[in-house]
């Protein structure tokens, strides 16, 4: 297994407007096609208007294949242009877990 960490640090005052636009909108959405959300998280020590999510793939393959079918979705495709406005920066990390770990 992998897992994908995305960060998405927001404009000041933006965080509640994301919550609720991907309460509304994008949860609908992703789950049709990214398989394992593991965790999906709001900063509140450290650097602020952060929302992080965990998100859990077999492989590669099938990340590149959920990924693209969720970019093909023409609601994702009518959400997006919602939010990247609200973002002042978007970091993404794959990570594999060790032997030990409780998520393989």
């Amino acid at each position: 297994m992998i897992v994908e960490e995305r960060i998405y640090t927001l404009k000041p005052d933006c965080i509640e407007k994301f919550l609720h636009l991907y309460e509304s909108e994008g949860l609908e959405v992703q789950p049709r096609h990214l398989p394992r959300l593991l965790g999906y998280f709001v900063t509140e020590i450290g650097t602020l208007h952060q929302v992080v999510h965990l998100w859990g793939y077999q492989d590669f393959g099938e990340r590149e294949r959920c990924r693209k079918t969720l970019r093909a979705d023409p609601g994702w495709q009518a959400y997006v242009p919602k939010v990247r406005p609200l973002f002042e920066k978007q970091e993404n990390r794959i990570m594999l877990p060790t032997p030990w770990s409780p998520i393989r």
